[in-house]
């Protein structure tokens, strides 16, 4: 056994949100969260985390790996993460599949990557942090590239990989998914479908605009980052998850252009890119 294991897993953005129909599809960006997995001869499994939160997700994570191979040791597990956390950048899903890989790494082990995934997206819901699963945005996150997914049947429908720059406007405000407004995105379910369609249709930058006017009037946010970014001639801008933060694909000069006026409009600008590598064990970094 290897005794320690480090990790990484991606953020992502969404495509369509899967809490209105169960179908989601979201795209990895090059914003990492990393995780360490050290065993212990002890049974007692102690999370932490560099920027503070609950560490229930992450210690979940590790019990259900230790278990899949017949382990009853303990661990010590600890993250860090570039993702802005209850943003909607999907800070929860890499984190289980940074703690998930690590785990592995540190048993040496390896595991199917849905299979994987799935240990995760299990782990979430035990830890009352996701809605549906997020099984969209855990293969975002661990896959790379742009997703579309049934997250009812825990099945990826599709997997492409595709360049574009990213800008994303994140307010100080924090929105946990576990507390939206369900029965108002349930309202909106036969107009996601719509974009969910389009989607598949592989017109992303129609289908997550689309998604992003129907979730902001469902959960109550602003559409004027969108109608700002709509001006400059950017076609693919939307809600993040259930906010509050919003994600552009675009050129580096409509992003440019994009950059200041989000500024005016308040919170943390940050400028990354899609990342169609996805996560990976033995190492401290995605790049």
């Amino acid at each position: 056994m290897k005794q320690t294991g480090y990790a990484c897993a991606l953020g992502a953005g969404t495509i369509i949100n899967a809490i209105a129909t169960w179908k989601g599809a979201a795209f990895g960006i090059d914003l990492q969260t990393e995780a360490e997995v050290a065993l212990t001869d002890s049974k007692k499994i102690q999370g932490y985390i560099e920027e503070g939160g609950d560490t229930t997700l992450i210690e979940r994570c590790v019990e259900l790996t230790l278990s899949r191979f017949g382990m009853d040791c303990g661990a010590n597990v600890a993250t860090k993460s570039e993702i802005p956390i209850a943003s909607g950048l999907k800070s929860s899903s890499a984190a289980a599949n940074a703690t998930v890989l690590a785990t592995l790494d540190a048993l040496g082990e390896k595991l199917d990557t849905l299979e994987a995934v799935k240990i995760g997206v299990h782990a979430a819901l035990d830890a009352k942090v996701t809605i549906t699963g997020a099984f969209d945005d855990a293969c975002a996150s661990m896959l790379g590239g742009f997703v579309i997914t049934d997250n009812k049947k825990k099945e990826l429908i599709r997997r492409a990989e595709r360049d574009s720059e990213v800008l994303i406007l994140a307010p100080e405000k924090k929105v946990f998914s576990s507390s939206t407004n369900v029965a108002h995105s349930r309202l909106i379910a036969p107009w996601v479908e719509m974009a969910y369609k389009e989607a598949l249709a592989g017109d992303y930058e129609k289908a997550m605009t689309l998604n992003g006017f129907l979730y902001c009037a469902a959960l109550g946010f602003s559409t004027e980052p969108m109608m700002a970014a709509l001006e400059i001639g950017i076609e693919g801008v939307s809600l993040s998850g259930t906010g509050p933060a919003y994600t552009a694909l675009g050129t580096l000069e409509q992003l440019d252009r994009l950059e200041p006026v989000w500024r005016k409009i308040g919170g943390r600008i940050i400028r990354t890119k899609v990342n169609n590598t996805g996560g990976h064990t033995g190492g401290k970094t995605c790049r």
